[in-house]
């Protein structure tokens, strides 16, 4: 039990650091404009997308973004090369995810997408600044790149956790911008235990 303590106090001290050493940069500052233009006032969407663990990252930005008023879908690399790629509309937003900036998909995605659309803004998450994907981004907000907790430094779990985390940066920094209300969360969460507290806290707000 000592190592198993000891183990877990060393994955706790690496990911806090490596949350921390996320580069603070004006690509955030860049990427809320983008959204809070393109969705809040424009009236269109954020799509986003990654393969694998990152895309299951991008689903849980994208409902986030949509619980708090902005919103967002998640759209499948590969079934984008099959006729999803049709949900893009002039107005909308895209934000990729890629932890080596190198997800075949992913680069595929941004071609496509911009042969459908060419003025579509194009934000990504990655932990590779000098990859193709962040040069062909208008954003490119970095993760730092720290190592894998994984023993074989292979499974994706310290870069999933610095996705996550700047995925709710861009999340609070764009409902802070649009001045989105415990009123308006009520609105869009009408069940469970949040939906309940929403609400009652939205009445009390009147």
């Amino acid at each position: 039990m000592k190592d198993l303590t000891n183990s877990i106090k060393e994955i706790l001290r690496a990911e806090s650091e490596a949350i921390l050493n996320i580069p603070v940069t004006d690509a955030y500052s860049r990427a809320v404009d983008i959204i809070v233009e393109h969705v809040n006032r424009r009236g269109g969407k954020l799509v986003t997308s990654g393969m694998g663990k990152a895309g299951q990252i991008a689903m849980n930005i994208a409902t986030t973004f949509s619980s708090t008023g902005t919103p967002a879908v998640n759209l499948h690399p590969s079934e984008a090369q099959h006729g999803d790629l049709g949900l893009l509309q002039p107005d909308d937003a895209l934000l990729l995810i890629s932890n080596s900036g190198k997800t075949r998909e992913i680069i595929d995605l941004v071609e496509l997408a911009r042969n459908l659309i060419p003025s579509i803004p194009i934000i990504v998450i990655t932990g590779n600044g000098d990859s193709e994907l962040a040069r062909i981004a208008d954003v490119a907000i970095l993760t730092g790149g720290s190592p894998e907790v994984c023993p074989l430094g292979l499974t994706p779990t310290t870069s999933t956790t610095m996705m996550t985390v700047i995925g709710d940066i861009l999340v609070v920094n764009v409902m802070q911008e649009i001045g989105f209300t415990r009123a308006d969360y009520a609105k869009r969460h009408h069940g469970g235990y949040l939906g309940h507290v929403s609400r009652n806290s939205a009445a009390d707000e009147r």
